[in-house]
Formats: C-alpha cells, structure tokens, sequence
C-alpha cells in the first residue's frame, strides 16, 4: 500500500484566538457604551449551580447599573490588551502567527448600537490594532459580533428579538468594512451563532423571562442574525476587494451513545439542530427537518417579503468553527452526565476529561472536519480549539504546560489526517493564545494561553506576561508548518 502524504498546505494561516470582551478590558475608556458582556457577574465555582453562568435578567441588569449589586464584572477587565496589545501582538509574532483572530466590541464603535455616528476613538483603537498586526505581516481574522451587543439594544429593543437591529448591525458592518477595507480581509460575522438557542442573552442580547415561548423568541432573533448576516456578507463583497467572509459555529459533534437505533436518531436529531445553523448560511435556506422541529414547538417564524431571496444569494466564502470536545446522546434518561462548552451529553468511556469535564477527542476533530466538508464543499477554518487548564507558575518563573502541548499535538496531528482525506482547510486559531477571562465561567484560572497573564480570578495580579513550555513549541509547529510536532 502506498503511504499518503500528509501535511499542510503552502499559506496554511495559523495563529489564535480572542473576544474582545474577554481580553480588551478598558471597558469605559474613550467612548465606549455597555455591552452585554460587562453585566455577567464572576461567580465563585462553589456558588455557582451550573457548569456556565451567562444569562442575565433585565431586573439584574437594572439593579446592576444603579450600583446595587455588589459583585465583579472580570469582562470589564479582561486581561487589558487595550493597553498591552503592542506588547500582546509582538509575542504573536515571536511565536510566528500568520493570522490573529479578534473581535471587535460593536459597543466601543456605536456606545448605543443605534447611534447614527460612530465613536472615532473607537476606530482609531482597531486602526492601531490592525496596524500592529500588519507591521509583523500578521493577517487580521475579525469576528463582527463575539458575545458583545450593545446593551442598550437589549434595553431598548430586546436585542435580535426585534428586528430593527438588522438596520443597526447592517450599519456598522458597513462602518467598518470602509474604514478597513484595506487592513482587513477575513471576517465572521456571528461567533458560535447556534448559541442564541441556547443562551438568548450571550447570543443576541434577548431577555426571555417575559416571553411566552421562549424558543420561538430565540429562532426568531436567530432569523434576524441570519438575514444580517447575509446583509453584511454583501457588503464585505461589495466594499473590499477579495473579501472573505465566513460564518462561525459551535460545533457539537454528537454521536450515539451506543447502537440502540433510540440513541442512534436522537445523536442525529442533536447533529441536524447544530447543522442548521450553517445549513443557512453555506447553503441559503431553510433545511427541511427544521420543518418539524418548529411545529412541535409551536415556532412561527416571521419573514419578510424578500428574506429567502437574500439568504439565498449571499451565501458564505468559508465556514469556520470552534471545536472542544465531542458529545455523546442518548435516548435513556440514565447514564452519567459530562460537562461541555455550553451543552453537555452523556460521558463517552472511551475518551479522558479535561479539568473542567469537557471530553477530549482529536479524532472527533477528523471526523468533524470531514463531516462539514463533505456537507457543505467549501473551505473550512478551525477559528477556535484550546484546552482550559489549572497551570502552575513554578519557583523559577517557568510553566510547565505538558498536557497543553499534548491536546494540541493530538487535535493538530487529526487535522493532518483530515487534509489527507481530502478536506480544504485553510487555517486554525487555538483559543486563546494568551490567558483570558472565561467566557462561561468568567474566571481566569481557566486558562488556555501560550502566554501567562498574572492576574487571578478576584483580579488581582501584576498583567505581567510570560512564555509557557507551550510558547516555544507552538512556534516551533508554526515554523515547520506543522511538520514538527515534537
């Protein structure tokens, strides 16, 4: 038998990942408004009574802006690159990055979300970003939207739930596609856009606890994203020459778990309501399983005259997505449960858990891979993939990160595997390349980086930078094109 080669390709964009809101800090600096973000509180994991703590009622956000609640905000802070990113972006560079995924805060932008002129402190901000990254021939990836609504968009209209935020998000997409047009060639629009089914807030800044069926309130704000995604997608065509622009998924790859035919529809059924997401997206329309799901659930969702025909017509370049670990389903009400990146299913034996449950699974990442591109035959971009881990500062300063090194050789030696099968994959982003505040837990000693922040859960610490183990091979992987994995 002949041995097939595998390698990445020539151009391969390597890098990391971040969210404005979990790094940028300064969070009412220069113009900024509120975002959603800057309401979730920390919650000490001996408090907290579920593996995330992301949504926020309306009465807390009120009680929040009146000073009457006594907590810490760790989105507000971040770990402030806004001040650090020179020194942030020139140890990306140290470690070889061909492309930097980042976020812009819409809030830092337009302080309101409707406002009709943008904040130009804001820009200049991104302006100095983008330079940096391109004075070390580093390639901006910019995700629209991270989990970071304007909140008075969510005060005034409910969020996506309304749709009038189309005309909003339209607005700054254009604001910012001209004054980057040629800084900026890659952007997503929506990070993990199937999180609004499952937390409306994070997602879209929608509050259900008035809502009669909150489902259909969430796929009808999902509808809103669909079509402004669209919306932006032409303009991103229109206004930059050779644009790119992908959508991101949270990608929940399930399997049955065992062969009971049961478990083997309900993984289906799980896999089809993380697929339509992108369905929409690669493919302009609505999948005809969602067919049933919407009527059993009493779902109407509204359109506009026009809507399917803009779906349609402004399908995505790429699809990119985040991939952590893979689930397990199953019909049973029994079996031990496992905990995940926002959902959770039921503990596969054959896999090891990381210091937060979540099940590792390089060769989930294979099969992922070759699922998409099989589904959709467009080229497909890992924007996010990490291991949050308890690390430990020795005496000397150093850190040793060996079980980092070992997940991402793992899930990288898997992507070989998959471009050998023959999947287009143009680039990976771990998240995150330097310590940051959660985003479902909003703590820091989750931490995924290359780069060591000094800084603890209760914010206390120096923000002094340091290179882990895991710093020196990254780069060494970078640099061989991911030939040396050693």
């Amino acid at each position: 038998m002949t041995e097939v080669k595998k390698q990445f390709p020539k151009g391969f964009l390597w890098g990391g990942a971040t969210a404005a809101n979990q790094v940028e800090g300064a969070y009412d600096l220069d113009g900024k408004g509120l975002s959603t973000a800057d309401m979730v509180k920390f919650i000490p994991k001996e408090e907290r009574t579920q593996d995330h703590a992301l949504d926020v009622s309306k009465a807390e956000i009120e009680a929040i802006i009146a000073g009457k609640v006594d907590a810490r905000f760790p989105k507000r802070e971040g770990v402030d690159f806004y001040h650090h990113y020179k020194e942030d972006i020139a140890l990306f560079a140290e470690m070889g990055f061909k492309t930097f995924r980042l976020s812009l805060n819409w809030a830092r932008i337009f302080p309101n979300g409707d406002d009709k002129e943008p904040n130009e402190k804001g820009l200049e901000f991104y302006d100095k970003v983008f330079d940096e990254l391109l004075k070390y021939d580093i390639e901006p990836l910019v995700t629209l939207s991270h989990y970071e609504t304007p909140l008075n968009l969510t005060l005034k209209y409910n969020g996506w739930a309304d749709r009038r935020v189309i005309g909003f998000f339209t607005n700054y997409a254009e604001t910012v596609f001209k004054r980057y047009k040629n800084k900026v060639k890659y952007w997503l629009t929506f990070n993990e856009i199937n999180v609004i089914s499952l937390s409306a807030y994070t997602g879209g800044g929608v509050l259900l606890e008035d809502a009669k069926n909150p489902l259909e309130v969430s796929y009808q704000a999902a509808h809103h994203q669909f079509v402004a995604s669209a919306l932006a997608t032409k303009l991103a065509h229109e206004i930059i020459p050779g644009a790119q622009i992908g959508c991101m998924l949270a990608r929940m790859a399930t399997y049955p778990a065992t062969n009971n035919p049961d478990d083997i529809l309900k993984a289906q059924y799980e896999n089809q309501q993380n697929l339509f997401f992108t369905d929409v997206h690669a493919r302009g329309e609505y999948p005809s399983f969602m067919n049933r799901f919407f009527q059993e659930n009493d779902i109407q969702i509204v359109k506009e005259i026009g809507d399917d025909e803009i779906l349609k017509a402004h399908t995505v370049d790429f699809i990119s997505f985040s991939y952590y670990m893979s689930l397990s389903a199953t019909a049973s009400p029994k079996g031990d449960r496992s905990a995940g990146n926002l959902m959770g299913g039921v503990k596969n034996e054959y896999l090891e858990s990381s210091d937060w449950g979540w099940q590792i699974d390089p060769k989930g990442l294979r099969w992922t891979l070759n699922d998409l591109y099989s589904r959709y035959e467009l080229p497909l971009f890992i924007v996010e993939n990490g291991l949050g881990a308890y690390d430990t500062v020795e005496e000397d300063g150093k850190i040793h990160d060996d079980y980092r090194i070992e997940y991402l050789r793992k899930h990288i030696e898997q992507m070989k595997e998959a471009i050998a099968d023959g999947v287009d994959l143009i680039g990976y982003t771990s998240w995150g390349p330097i310590d940051l505040v959660s985003a479902s837990t909003s703590e820091m000693s989750k931490r995924y980086g290359f780069i060591y922040v000094d800084q603890d859960d209760w914010g206390k610490g120096t923000l002094e930078r340091s290179r882990k183990d895991s710093f020196f091979w990254y780069k060494k992987v970078i640099e061989t094109n991911g030939e040396d994995l050693d």
